[in-house]
């Protein structure tokens, strides 16, 4: 068994790479990683695809795409690989802050203004044509490329974004330059980027008759304004949520679509022809695949004799259950803490817990507030549960023994550094990290490095907390297989009630159930997949190795990495 799914999680992550990188890749495109100097000395990556047909004698046209708030120049991929495919050069940019671009994030115009210099700076790039497209706050940074250089580009695509937010431009019915706009049907953002109340009223939203420059209600795909003046505008509405843009089919082609008119480019390929798809679901496979290496790594561990730990002591016997109704409420307030607590202890994070020189990244601020606030109701919980029942430490999977506590931490050190060096494999060799939509496993920085060393304690307190209370002896009477799933659900259900109450209005034609939370909602489908991984790891670990140490050791260090080189560094650090 243990041989088997070793073999098939690194057959995942190697066939999973691979196709990602076959796909970023098909048509001749060549992909590199760029780094450039922008403005205060602030460092910028960004990937760089380049068709095979473009060079010094025949330029071709260049597009900037900027991904949205705290996500990376990988989310921008779809767009970026069907583009590239079609002969244009696209710069897939880290907004500052964000991925490998120095921190804080806003500043420079979001890195903009930085990323289009550099674009037009490439000499295989055709100056005279050059578009911008920008996912959420990447639409605003590339407004504010445009502000910072208006006749530096032609046409500009802003998906799921708008004009005069968040220190963008106001629109005009002259600015931006040939705009085509894709605003989803079920985009969450519809009062903060328009001011209307469900996304279908931005037909309606006199900000946007303003930069259509109509007293009507605007007509989702009808050409407006005039392409030859500039001020051409088209609105386009596929049918999925705020970051599903990322993932849609029709605004992809949509804005293939509007380039090759506004740029004037013969693609040679029908807007229709995608396969971006594709590298999605190489790096979701491999995502998978590293997923799945945690369960054979601790099971090779667990046999080896410097990690014997687990044979110092019997594991808790199964006990047999006294009170079912007991059991259902303990799996019930498991649940439901997390999401109850949820909206409120990131809000209040934003004025208790602020980015600092110390801890520069606020939404890592806002969980560990979370898991903090969580763990201390959760810990209270689970001593008022064992009152009075005699159990002692070694019965609740906390032996009192330090060399447990070393050996544990050593085993979970080693096995996210041999997760860790699979992913630097990848990236080396093809230039991908795994990751499907916006729930991605990135490497670190340096920054980012010293940034986790920071974090990682705190989060992994709360794992102890949290798996203290997880294999609480009243449900030690699961099979070991069946343990590891229920667990997974226990801790990820919540979350799945949560987004299908939150999203079933919006998806009918309103609002999110709770709308001032739009933020904080997408941010929360990343707790599904993560959240079962914790309770299925924590799960295995235990039974494996008889405490709650290694498990919890392995997801602090787990979640700590995926949280900071997945989100935005809002301050500078202390050592910058």
């Amino acid at each position: 068994m243990r041989r088997r799914l070793f073999v098939i999680a690194i057959g995942l992550m190697l066939a999973g790479s691979f196709l990602a990188h076959q796909i970023q890749t098909s048509n001749g495109v060549t992909v590199t990683e760029v780094r450039f100097d922008g403005l205060g000395d602030i460092r910028m990556s960004a990937l760089l695809y380049v068709p095979e047909n473009a060079s010094e004698e025949h330029p071709a046209p260049g597009i900037l795409a900027i991904h949205g708030y705290i996500n990376s120049r990988e989310t921008q991929s779809g767009f970026a690989i069907e583009f590239a495919r079609r002969g244009y050069v696209v710069l897939a940019l880290d907004q500052t802050g964000h991925g490998y671009s120095d921190p804080p994030a806003f500043a420079n115009g979001f890195g903009g203004p930085d990323g289009l210099r550099y674009l037009r700076s490439l000499r295989f790039v055709d100056k005279q044509k050059i578009g911008l497209e920008g996912h959420s706050m990447g639409g605003w940074a590339v407004q504010m490329a445009a502000a910072a250089a208006p006749t530096d580009y032609e046409a500009m695509v802003l998906a799921g974004s708008s004009t005069g937010t968040f220190g963008a431009p106001d629109g005009t019915k002259d600015s931006p330059k040939n705009l085509l706009l894709i605003f989803s049907l079920y985009d969450e953002f519809s009062e903060l980027m328009w001011g209307a109340e469900t996304p279908a009223d931005i037909v309606d939203a006199d900000k946007l008759k303003r930069l259509f420059d109509t007293q009507g209600r605007i007509e989702i795909g009808k050409h407006y304004g005039d392409l030859a003046s500039g001020n051409a505008r088209k609105l386009e509405m596929p049918p999925v949520t705020h970051p599903g843009d990322h993932l849609s089919v029709k605004a992809i082609g949509a804005s293939i679509k509007w380039f090759d008119l506004t740029l004037q480019h013969d693609s040679q390929l029908n807007a229709s022809e995608q396969i971006w798809y594709w590298k999605e679901f190489g790096t979701l496979i491999a995502l998978i695949g590293v997923a799945l290496l945690i369960f054979p790594l601790v099971d090779l561990m667990a046999s080896l004799a410097v990690f014997n730990f687990a044979f110092h002591f019997e594991k808790p016997q199964s006990r047999a259950l006294i009170n079912p109704s007991g059991l259902r409420l303990n799996i019930a307030l498991t649940m439901s803490i997390p999401v109850i607590t949820f909206f409120p202890l990131q809000t209040v994070a934003n004025m208790v817990f602020p980015a600092s020189s110390l801890f520069p990244q606020q939404i890592t601020n806002g969980v560990l507030l979370w898991a903090w606030g969580t763990g201390l109701v959760t810990m209270g919980l689970f001593l008022f549960w064992n009152r009075g029942s005699g159990r002692g430490l070694l019965e609740l999977g906390m032996p009192a023994n330090r060399s447990i506590v070393i050996k544990a931490m050593f085993m979970a050190i080693s096995c996210c550094a041999v997760l860790y060096l699979s992913l630097l494999l990848a990236d080396q060799l093809m230039l991908v990290d795994f990751r499907f939509w916006v729930v991605a496993l990135k490497l670190l920085s340096p920054d980012q490095f010293a940034m986790f060393l920071i974090y990682v304690l705190p989060f992994t307190l709360y794992f102890l907390v949290l798996s203290l209370s997880l294999h609480n002896p009243l449900r030690q009477d699961l099979r070991p297989g069946k343990a590891i799933w229920v667990n997974g659900l226990i801790l990820s259900g919540g979350f799945i009630v949560m987004l299908l109450i939150q999203y079933m209005p919006l998806l009918l034609g309103g609002t999110l159930a709770i709308a001032s939370m739009p933020l904080l909602s997408t941010v929360a489908f990343q707790f599904v997949p993560l959240l079962f991984l914790v309770g299925a790891v924590s799960t295995f670990c235990y039974q494996k190795c008889g405490n709650i140490y290694t498990g919890a050791f392995i997801n602090g260090i787990f979640v700590t990495w995926y949280m900071v080189a997945g989100t935005a560094t809002q301050a500078l650090p202390f050592w910058y």
